[in-house]
């Protein structure tokens, strides 16, 4: 089936889901999933988290990093005191410590990845910081990508390594009025694409630059599927979010068309008009029974789905509800699904225990 497909509006049950979860005196509280095997499970993994943005998973550790600037760890099944690493980002409202990843040789060698806002003057920039850690504590930290102009309100932020062991960036750009994202000298509004010691690699589609692909406003989320596809959600302007399926040297669009192709431009996978505010997404391989292999936190709609890109709107379907806005999404090892509410993030309603890690187990 044509993979082009135009979404003109969002299903009556994520308005309805929207509409709830508007009113911080009737929080739903959280339920199992309502899709697979029937006898899937949810659990809290922690409590108290402070505007928790990524999670990268390895063995019995969970590492979730706060937008304030602390990686937190979670380890079997609990939330440790003391932080991994403490930074200093810029207080902004889409700025911080935010994406996380682990190097595929992680039990190793023990380096991750996150991605950290600061504040050169008057101008915001983001860089890409390698850890190293022991014990889960800080043991080196050193810049290997810099110079990502930084916004307040369209940062993106991700970092995922990805099949080839390459490692990507989601940047956004710095307002609705720049043109930086189709500035192929710019690293605004693109997808990067870099060796893990920060360095350009040789098959880049723009030789010796890490832009990978071009015109983005505000990429949350990346992913694979089993052929090597790479899809990333984006945050589109209150309307028109948009999935795109990924391809070296291809512009899509922003800010000159938002959900539509043309010359130069590549055609959207999927669009919903109006906003669902799509977070992470995930391809799932595991053996918990969904329907479809995609997985998407939705931080307004305040849902996890599963759909299938190929089949668009009618594939999707809410597995987990009643948490309020869901941040990111990622598979364990053993194939148990991880999402992180975004209720402290200044856009939700928190109760007295968020945000929250939540696990689902078959």
């Amino acid at each position: 089936m044509d993979k082009r497909i135009r979404i003109a509006a969002v299903i009556g049950a994520v308005i309805f889901s929207i509409m709830v979860l508007t009113s911080p005196d009737d929080l739903i509280p959280l339920p199992k999933p309502t899709q697979g095997a029937g006898n899937d499970a949810v659990s809290i993994l922690a409590e108290g988290l402070d505007k928790p943005r990524a999670i990268a998973v390895s063995g019995d550790r969970v590492f979730v990093t706060e937008k304030d600037g602390l990686i937190r760890v979670v380890q079997n099944g609990s939330l440790l005191a003391s932080p991994l690493a403490s930074f200093r980002p810029v207080d902004a409202f889409d700025g911080g410590l935010l994406g996380i990843a682990l190097h595929p040789e992680f039990a190793d060698n023990h380096k991750m990845y996150v991605f950290l806002t600061y504040m050169d003057g008057e101008n915001l920039w983001n860089k890409l910081v390698q850890i190293t850690e022991s014990d889960n504590k800080l043991q080196d930290a050193q810049v290997i990508l810099d110079g990502i102009p930084g916004s307040s309100f369209t940062n993106g932020g991700f970092v995922k390594f990805g099949p080839d062991g390459k490692l990507y960036v989601g940047t956004g750009t710095v307002s609705d009025a720049s043109h930086l994202p189709q500035d192929p000298g710019s690293l605004a509004g693109k997808i990067l694409r870099i060796n893990d010691d920060g360095s350009i690699p040789d098959d880049n589609p723009f030789p010796g630059s890490p832009v990978y692909a071009l015109g983005y406003r505000n990429p949350q989320g990346m992913t694979w599927d089993d052929q090597g596809g790479m899809y990333v959600a984006e945050l589109g302007p209150e309307k028109n979010d948009e999935i795109n399926l990924v391809t070296a040297g291809k512009n899509y669009g922003w800010p000159e068309r938002e959900c539509a192709g043309g010359p130069g431009f590549e055609e959207t996978v999927l669009c919903y008009d109006p906003s669902i505010e799509p977070g992470g997404i995930l391809f799932y391989t595991g053996d918990i029974d969904f329907e479809f292999p995609f997985l998407m936190a939705s931080l307004r709609a305040s849902n996890l789905y599963q759909l299938d890109f190929e089949e668009g709107l009618a594939s999707q379907k809410p597995i987990l509800s009643g948490a309020g806005r869901l941040r990111d999404v990622v598979q364990g090892p053993d194939g148990s699904i991880y999402v992180i509410t975004s209720n402290t993030d200044g856009k939700g309603f928190p109760d007295g225990k968020d945000d929250k890690l939540l696990r689902i187990v078959k």
